[in-house]
């Protein structure tokens, strides 16, 4: 009787020195995690795809907190109104036109950095495409393009900026991926190829550099509400696929790129691993590799109620510019087309 007695008092203590232990755990964590801040102010960063969309809204919030930005893009004129934009924050800024699949212009770029500013602190691998439509139409250009960006692009800057990041030992390295880097979503077969490869450049990277003091956040957000509907690519029945595309924007799942941008920054400054938002994402790919089976019976069920493969007019790129007018009109957009212009995505 007595033993029968003992034991609930016996359980009772080893849950209680659990909770403890947890509780231990994740006061630690925090304690370290707020050790590892760092502050920004007169910080280099270097954004690339920085002229427009979220590459954008990550400059605004680094401006925010008195960073020098080096912004590398390709398109002159995106450079020169985000320029204009940023010094009228009171920031140092200074633009670089290059294409980051290209190795000696991922070179260029940090060598112009360092040479202005002394010193480079932080890179924000941000660039991207996206393609969308049947996997039918979707050629090995496509898939290759897809690749060079999300992939050899990051691969090249980080490369090229690690022995700068190094040398005060609290270099920060910001790796944008995608929930289309956790979850292969129907249409987006180069996206969400290419997407998957740089999670993994990235976990390798975080791994193989933290011993030399630079910290490496993987960030795979959802929808933005960037206006990045306008310049991503569409194949198959396209003026249906864009339809469908810019209604995500307006969806109550889209965040809006100020917060989105403020999280990544945070997320910088503590180097954390991982980003994944909202929450919602977070949950679903989390659901996704604990039930891959269910998953693959849930999109493979999604994709019959997408626009089937068409004839070879589909094979035809078209940008969300091209089919933002007539058909391609979505009702109640106005926040999305109001997102174009405010980030300097382009005429909608």
């Amino acid at each position: 009787m007595d033993s029968e007695l003992q034991t609930p008092t016996k359980s009772g203590f080893s849950f209680s020195k659990l909770a403890l232990l947890v509780g231990a755990v994740l006061l630690l964590l925090r304690l370290l995690r707020a050790n590892a801040a760092v502050d920004f102010r007169s910080r280099t960063i270097l954004i690339s795809g920085g002229s427009r969309g979220l590459g954008l809204n990550i400059a605004r919030q680094f401006a925010k907190e008195g960073a020098n930005l080096v912004l590398l893009a390709r398109d002159e004129d995106e450079l020169k109104n985000a320029k204009r934009e940023l010094e009228g924050m009171g920031v140092q800024v200074l633009t670089i036109e290059g294409d980051v699949t290209l190795k000696s212009d991922c070179e260029k770029a940090v060598k112009a950095t360092v040479e202005r500013f002394g010193s480079l602190d932080g890179l924000v691998n941000n660039a991207g495409i996206i393609q969308i439509g049947p996997l039918e139409h979707m050629s090995d250009e496509d898939f290759k393009s897809a690749i060079d960006l999300h992939i050899y692009g990051p691969l090249y800057l980080s490369r090229a900026a690690l022995p700068y990041l190094k040398r005060g030992r609290i270099g920060r390295i910001a790796n944008i991926a995608s929930f289309g880097g956790q979850v292969a979503v129907p249409h987006m077969a180069p996206y969400a190829a290419s997407k998957f490869g740089l999670v993994g450049l990235s976990d390798a990277l975080r791994h193989e550099v933290a011993k030399d003091g630079v910290l490496v956040t993987t960030v795979c957000p959802g929808i933005i509400r960037t206006g990045s509907h306008v310049q991503a690519k569409f194949k198959g029945h396209q003026k249906s696929e864009y339809k469908m595309f810019k209604l995500g924007a307006i969806s109550p799942l889209a965040v809006d790129p100020t917060v989105a941008s403020k999280l990544i920054v945070d997320a910088m400054r503590y180097g954390d691993p991982y980003l994944t938002f909202p929450a919602v994402i977070g949950w679903a790919s989390l659901l996704y590799r604990v039930f891959p089976n269910l998953a693959a019976l849930v999109l493979g069920i999604l994709v019959r109620f997408m626009p089937p493969p068409t004839d070879e007019s589909g094979d035809e790129t078209l940008s969300g510019i091209q089919l933002e007018s007539g058909e391609g009109n979505v009702p109640f957009a106005a926040v999305a087309d109001k997102a174009v212009t405010a980030n300097n995505e382009g005429k909608a």
